[in-house]
């Protein structure tokens, strides 16, 4: 009778210290889910700074041109066609 006793009372404490390792792991894997969605949303923030960056860039460029005095109109129009894409994109996050 010891003897199964014995057993049986191993089996128990291995038994909750398995349920304890689980309970670790899966607060450690929470964590983790916490920590992966928060860089997504800093990588995702980082890329519309990059992109917004870019366009402000080709702005600026054509800014550039403009002043250097080649085809004015041209370059009026491109001006136009990049703000109204700029605002379709910022309608875009606004609604996201």
């Amino acid at each position: 009778m010891f003897d199964f006793e014995t057993s049986v009372s191993g089996i128990e404490f291995k038994v909750r210290q398995l349920a304890d390792e689980v309970k670790h792991l899966r607060q450690l894997l929470a964590e983790r889910e916490g920590s992966l969605r928060e860089l997504e949303e800093a990588l995702k923030n980082k890329e519309i700074v990059i992109n917004q960056l870019k366009e402000e860039n080709k702005l600026v460029k054509l800014g550039n041109r403009l002043a250097e005095g080649n085809d004015s109109a041209e370059l009026k129009l491109k001006i136009n066609q990049m703000i109204r894409i700029i605002d379709r994109s910022l309608e875009m996050i606004d609604k996201n």
